[in-house]
C-alpha cells in the first residue's frame, strides 16, 4: 500500500526570511475585487453545475499545498520580477476581451494569468517556480469551453451506450441502439451529457495528480495516473450505464431520480479504486524493472 510521500524537503531555519505579508494582501485584494464579478459567477456555476461540483476543492487544495511549502517560500530570495507587470496587463485585456464577446472561459483563464503577474511582480521566477504544482492544479476549477466540452461529451455519449448495447446484448436483455439512446423492452434510456463520463473524467483528472502527490514521491507518477485516468473514466461510465439498463429492466424508477444519482457515485468510487489499483501495478513493475533486489524470491514448490 503506498504511504505518504514528502513533499517538503529540509529548510535550513538560518536563511528563513520574513514573507513580504503587507504586499501579498494588497495584490491579493486588488486582484479579488478586480475580477469580483468573474469569480462570483464562477463559484455560481460551483454551486449550479454537478460537473465542475469539484471546483470547490481545487483553490483549497491548492492553497493547502502552498501553504505546505512555506517554509521553502521563506527561505527563497524575493525578486520582483517588474516585466510580471505586462502579465498583468495582458490577464487584464483578455478578460476586458472575453467580456465583449461573453466568452466565459477567457475571462476566468484571464484570472489565473493575472495570478502568475502578481506572483512574478512579488517575488520573480523563483516563486512561479516554487508553486508550480499548485498553480497547475488551478485551471481545473474553471469550465472547459462549451465547444471544447460538446466536441468531448457526444462521442462519449456513443460510446458508452455502444459499450451498454453489446454487454446488455451477452446477458440476453434486448436492446435496440439508435445513436445515444438505448430502447429497452421497458423505456427508453437516453445517454446524455451528464452521463457522458465527463464529470467523472474532469474530477477523476484532478484527483489523480493530488492522490499522487500526497501518495508517491516520483514527479513523473502524477502525469502517469493522469493520462490513466481517462480510460478508467471512459470504462466505469459504460459501466454505469449498462448497469442503468439492467436495474431499469427489474423497474424503470431505479434509472433516474435518486438512485441514479446513488449509482453514479458508486461508479466514481470504483472508478478511483481502480486509479488506486493502476498505481499499485505502475509500482509493481517500476520495482520489478529497476529495483529487482527488493523482490522476495518465491519459494520452491513442494
Amino acid at each position: 500500500m503506498p504511504t505518504p510521500a514528502s513533499v517538503d524537503a529540509p529548510v535550513d531555519k538560518a536563511v528563513r526570511r520574513d514573507l513580504p505579508w503587507a504586499a501579498i494582501a494588497w495584490f491579493g485584494v486588488l486582484l479579488i475585487v478586480a475580477y469580483y464579478p468573474i469569480l462570483k459567477h464562477l463559484v455560481e456555476q460551483w454551486m449550479n453545475d454537478p460537473d465542475v461540483g469539484h471546483g470547490f476543492f481545487v483553490p483549497l487544495v491548492a492553497g493547502y499545498i502552498a501553504w505546505q511549502r512555506r517554509d521553502r517560500l521563506m527561505a527563497l530570495e524575493w525578486k520582483p520580477a517588474w516585466w510580471g507587470i505586462a502579465i498583468l496587463a495582458w490577464g487584464g485585456l483578455q478578460a476586458y476581451i472575453g467580456l465583449l464577446g461573453a466568452e466565459l472561459f477567457l475571462q476566468r483563464s484571464a484570472f489565473l494569468i493575472s495570478l502568475i503577474g502578481m506572483l512574478l511582480v512579488l517575488g520573480g521566477t523563483a516563486l512561479v517556480r516554487e508553486l508550480l504544482f499548485p498553480l497547475l492544479l488551478l485551471p481545473f476549477m474553471i469550465p472547459i469551453p462549451t465547444v471544447v466540452y460538446n466536441r468531448i461529451t457526444f462521442p462519449l455519449q456513443l460510446f458508452a451506450s455502444r459499450v451498454a448495447e453489446v454487454l446488455l446484448g451477452l446477458i440476453d436483455i434486448p436492446v435496440v441502439r439508435e445513436g445515444n439512446v438505448l430502447e429497452l423492452a421497458s423505456q427508453k434510456l437516453s445517454v446524455a451529457e451528464a452521463c457522458s463520463g465527463i464529470r467523472s473524467l474532469l474530477s477523476l483528472s484532478f484527483l489523480s495528480l493530488v492522490y499522487s502527490y500526497f501518495f508517491d514521491s516520483k514527479v513523473w507518477m502524477r502525469w502517469a495516473l493522469f493520462f490513466g485516468v481517462l480510460p478508467i473514466a471512459i470504462l466505469a461510465n459504460a459501466g454505469r450505464v449498462t448497469i442503468t439498463g439492467i436495474l431499469s429492466e427489474h423497474d424503470p424508477d431505479l434509472a433516474r431520480g435518486f438512485f441514479h444519482e446513488l449509482e453514479g457515485f458508486v461508479i466514481f468510487a470504483i472508478a478511483f479504486a481502480m486509479l488506486y489499483v493502476l498505481h499499485l501495478l505502475i509500482n509493481w513493475i517500476y520495482r520489478w524493472k529497476f529495483e529487482k533486489g527488493k523482490f522476495p524470491k518465491e519459494a520452491p514448490v513442494a
